[in-house]
């Protein structure tokens, strides 16, 4: 068998040099990035514990973060009241690359070009370990959600629709 070189995102050498654990994770894609529900189903994954990125612009003008199982929905009210907004507003998908560095499907609380305000569900409280965006679409990176946290510097909140 061929040795094969493990492929690395910048979110995994950030984490590297962090010193955080964590493990890669790959999936198959086709000529678009899949949704999170079948990201998770295609790594064999509860979905409640793979998270998708979402990025928002508050009322201030400021930019905030909020990561949400990939099978919920935002709620823009909580998601404002956590981040201390008026209302937020998600980006448009052609805003998210120039502000993040990441594309859609493929985008990141680890590694953006700046730090954002960060908020998690509350569920991830719950679990032994989160799975979130590699920062490529095609890889998941998993980890314990208090490392991840504190990297990011991130809080948690009800932010999503009940």
């Amino acid at each position: 068998m061929a040795k094969h070189k493990e492929e690395k995102t910048n979110v995994m050498r950030t984490l590297e040099q962090k010193k955080i654990p964590y493990t890669a994770h790959t999936y198959p894609v086709g000529d678009s990035a899949p949704d999170g529900v079948s990201v998770a189903q295609m790594m064999g994954q509860d979905p409640a514990a793979v998270f998708k990125t979402l990025v928002c612009r508050g009322a201030s003008g400021g930019y905030c973060v909020f990561d949400v199982p990939v099978a919920a929905t935002l709620d823009l009210k909580k998601a404002a009241r956590a981040a201390g907004e008026k209302s937020v507003a998600m980006i448009a998908q052609k805003e998210l690359l120039p502000l993040t560095g990441y594309i859609h499907g493929g985008c990141s609380p680890v590694g953006m070009k700046k730090p954002f305000p960060t908020v998690f569900h509350e569920s991830v409280n719950g679990l032994e370990t989160v799975f979130v965006s590699a920062g490529r679409v095609g890889f998941q990176i998993e980890c314990r959600p208090a490392d991840l946290m504190a990297l990011v510097r991130a809080k948690t909140a009800d932010i999503i629709v009940d």
